[in-house]
């Protein structure tokens, strides 16, 4: 195990938000905050909890404030919500959610299908949010969905995600997130992009986020992390998707990636085998397998008896 901790992986857990958010079946206000109150004691620094967008649009997540106001907090522990405008941020405060995450993609045609405006009408708005926040002390966060890929348009431009960040820090947005919204990057296309990148912003202030829709999840996170990147979503379970990308699947799984860095030696401070309890309770939870492996196979060190 490595002892000098500016090598650390920060796992940042998004299962109640990102998650949570195509899933099917209603979980009760109650499932979502106890999910949350366990996933807070097993060392993360931030976990985004849940949404401020239209209920009509994310049905799943339309208690947002019942969560916010009813978790247990952890001090220490940053609660993250995710917000598409200036409403949106009005309703986070209000539940005193401590970072704001705002979404935009790096492409016209997935911003007008998630966000229902242009990536202009996007940046104007988020404007408003930073000026709305000043001097709040809340938190906040830019991420730029499809990044590495928009399933409308294909391959975007590494110079328009540039453009984007620069665009964030002029707003005054100091955390940029790196998001592979529908499991599109590669690890040569990560690594090249995450060292451009870094140019602009500091690795304590960079979030890759990817999906494991092609199986490159964790192949990306060694990428990015060889690379210069140290903090990463990832979902309990491999849960979610975006219900605006077709052939989206979940995130990284939170205790696959945990089990990786343990098994070669990055410190990530997180507890494995509460992960792995709370994710063998998620069947249960929403009544469907989900993606993740370790729940299923076990780690390396959990040993068998000999067949008699």
């Amino acid at each position: 195990m490595i002892t000098d901790y500016s090598q650390a992986l920060i796992v940042q857990e998004v299962s109640p938000r990102d998650g949570l958010q195509i899933e099917p079946t209603w979980v009760e206000t109650e499932d979502k905050i106890a999910l949350i109150d366990q996933l807070s004691l097993a060392g993360f620094s931030r976990i985004e909890a849940g949404s401020f967008v239209s209920p009509k649009a994310i049905p799943a997540l339309r208690d947002g404030e019942q969560v916010f106001t009813g978790i247990q907090r952890q001090p220490g522990l940053i609660y993250v919500a995710l917000i598409p405008n200036l409403k949106g941020a009005q309703r986070a405060l209000e539940a005193e959610a401590d970072e704001l995450n705002l979404v935009m993609s790096a492409s016209q045609s997935h911003n007008l299908a998630n966000m229902r405006m242009s990536c202009e009408a996007s940046l104007s708005a988020f404007a408003q949010i930073v000026e709305f926040t000043r001097g709040t002390g809340v938190r906040l966060n830019g991420s730029i969905a499809t990044t590495f890929g928009c399933p409308f348009e294909g391959w975007i431009d590494e110079d328009r995600v540039l453009q984007i960040v620069d665009a964030y820090q002029q707003l005054g947005i100091p955390g940029i997130t790196l998001a592979d919204t529908t499991g599109m990057a590669n690890p040569r296309q990560v690594d090249r992009l995450v060292r451009r990148v870094l140019q602009r912003v500091s690795p304590a202030d960079l979030t890759l986020h990817f999906h494991n829709t092609r199986g490159l999840g964790l192949c990306n996170v060694l990428a990015a992390y060889e690379a210069g990147a140290r903090r990463f979503d990832a979902a309990l379970g491999g849960l979610g998707g975006c219900p605006f990308a077709p052939g989206a699947s979940g995130n990284i799984c939170t205790e696959d990636l945990v089990n990786l860095c343990d098994e070669v030696g990055i410190h990530t401070g997180i507890d494995l085998p509460l992960l792995l309890k709370l994710s063998r309770g998620l069947p249960a939870l929403l009544g469907h397998e989900v993606p993740g492996q370790l729940a299923k196979a076990g780690r390396n060190c959990d040993l068998h008896p000999i067949p008699g």
